[in-house]
């Protein structure tokens, strides 16, 4: 009843992971610490000159260039896997875009976007990846989410939504696949500086290096904890808003908002 939630990694050492969004931030980070652990790690990423750099010819990695916006690139790059290495252990669904913005701020290409990239580009993969694994009995999917899907959080106006969609979305799996042997593991960040939150312009609460994020990835997975949160010092305050009363958390979500209109 109360052991791991999905299977564990007792090691890195020999296993295959899928790091889709492995050219910088979060991604980037997760290819290097795999690859000094032993993992055989296939890193996609629309950048072939940045995936190329990470992996420096290194034989453990397969570069595997790829737009997770479209759905014909997703099956290239899966069928390209699968001839090299065969079945991943593991897939991390890592690609984001975000820009802050208000609600009046809202343009529809932008957002489109934003949609496609953290979440169509989700079901694009799943699609592939998931029936494969299903029938083999074997592997894992990770989702990087973030705390700004937990609730309303001023600025995330397209960028949260999809990340609360990714949590749902994790948890449907779960329920589906848990049975079938396959792990789901839903990975919730704080504030970690990338390219990405480089665009904020107010200061980041407990923000972490992208190095010290893919260590509590990877050691949350390892583990088969299912929801991998930190630092915990910031999520669990977030966490602690989630679950109050309407009016109080509004009230303390509108106290959030830097600027006014």
């Amino acid at each position: 009843m109360f052991g791991p939630l999905n299977p564990r990694f007792a090691a890195w050492t020999g296993q295959t992971v899928w790091v889709i969004g492995g050219s910088s931030g979060i991604g980037a980070a997760l290819v290097r610490r795999l690859l000094a652990a032993g993992a055989r790690v296939a890193l996609s990423a629309r950048r072939a000159d940045k995936l190329e750099r990470l992996a420096a010819q290194n034989p453990a990695a397969l570069v595997l260039p790829l737009d997770v916006t479209d759905p014909q690139a997703w099956a290239t790059g899966w069928h390209t896997l699968l001839l090299h290495w065969g079945m991943p252990d593991l897939v991390v669904f890592c690609a984001a875009d975000y820009r802050p913005e208000r609600s009046w701020q809202i343009a529809a290409g932008p957002a489109r976007r934003t949609l496609e990239i953290n979440l169509a580009g989700v079901y694009y993969g799943l699609e592939l990846i998931v029936p494969a694994m299903l029938a083999s009995r074997h592997g894992g999917i990770a989702l990087i989410a973030s705390v700004a899907g937990y609730v309303g959080l001023p600025g995330a106006t397209v960028y949260g939504p999809t990340k609360a969609a990714l949590i749902n979305l994790a948890e449907l799996l779960y329920c589906d696949l848990h049975r079938h042997g396959l792990g789901v593991y839903l990975v919730n960040p704080g504030f970690v500086k990338t390219p990405l939150t480089d665009k904020n312009d107010f200061t980041m609460p407990a923000l972490q290096t992208p190095e010290q994020a893919a260590a509590r990835i990877l050691s949350g997975i390892a583990r088969g904890r299912f929801e991998i949160h930190f630092p915990r010092r910031f999520t669990l305050l977030m966490k602690l808003l989630r679950l109050l009363p309407q009016r109080p958390r509004l009230a303390l979500l509108q106290r959030m908002v830097a600027h006014e209109s």
